[in-house]
């Protein structure tokens, strides 16, 4: 009866501690997002380079943005886009920072106005759209890094 009595014992504590653990870990459900707005500045011959600067709004807080490491191809022409979105699966301001890379479709700048589908190593997808002003041809927005500043 007490070998019993001693079984049932450890196996509620590893049910609990399941039950525990379960519960402790964060969920995509837990994930927030925030509203992106970014001015990013583009431009080359052969080689393109950009970078840029924006906000996240993310819990009521304003959190300055810094963009670089544009990569866009190869480009001929310089141009500045505004972009507005949003940014999914945010568990804390800082998940945005971090190197993306395009997912899905990537850009599509036709007649100045486009969308771009990107995502870093957190899980954070960014989804941003906007208007273009200036003139280039580029290969499309592959990559870029976002840091908070």
């Amino acid at each position: 009866m007490q070998r019993l009595n001693k079984a049932v014992h450890v196996i509620f504590r590893v049910a609990l501690l399941a039950l525990v653990a379960m519960v402790s870990v964060p969920t995509p459900s837990e994930a927030a997002t925030g509203t992106v707005r970014a001015v990013i500045t583009r431009g080359g011959f052969i080689i393109g380079v950009g970078g840029g600067e924006g906000t996240l709004t993310f819990k009521g807080r304003v959190f300055p943005l810094r963009f670089g490491g544009i990569s866009a191809g190869a480009i001929i022409g310089a141009s500045q886009s505004e972009l507005v979105g949003r940014a999914y699966n945010l568990r804390r301001a800082s998940d945005i920072a971090g190197t993306y890379t395009a997912i899905g479709a990537g850009a599509s700048f036709a007649g100045g106005a486009g969308a771009v589908r990107l995502q870093n190593s957190n899980g954070v997808v960014l989804e941003l759209s906007g208007q273009r002003v200036g003139f280039d041809i580029s290969a499309g927005l592959s990559g870029m890094t976002v840091s908070l500043r």
